[in-house]
């Protein structure tokens, strides 16, 4: 029989984290930008050229959000004209691969329907 000090409490969703995740997969940008950082474009006009549909505008909410999360790190170069990069930092390499690891569950749930 258990006792009261053994009881377990109701678990709770993470809420920032889930928060996180959710505007994350919210920005349909966001994936991409990944796989373009991953591949070495790292500026933001670089970005824009090699995606289709993608603007400036967008992209910059999409990184804006991504560095408040600190999934992203924006680099600014005191030159002119003026240069800024952007990286993944070490959060967001393991939040990347908690995506990673999403994206090939659905794979998986989508083979078995």
């Amino acid at each position: 029989m258990k006792t009261l000090e053994n009881k377990i409490s109701r678990k709770k969703a993470p809420e920032n984290s889930a928060r996180m995740v959710e505007t994350i997969y919210g920005c349909k940008w966001s994936l991409t930008v990944y796989q373009l950082l991953k591949e070495g474009t790292n500026r933001p006009g670089k970005m824009v050229k090699n995606v289709d549909g993608l603007t400036t505008k967008v992209l910059n909410e999409c990184l804006r959000k991504n560095t408040e999360f600190g999934i992203l790190e924006r680099n600014s170069f005191n030159e002119v004209p003026p240069r800024v990069e952007y990286q993944v930092t070490e959060f967001g390499q393991k939040f990347i691969r908690i995506l990673d690891d999403l994206e090939q569950l659905q794979d998986e749930i989508d083979k078995q329907n």
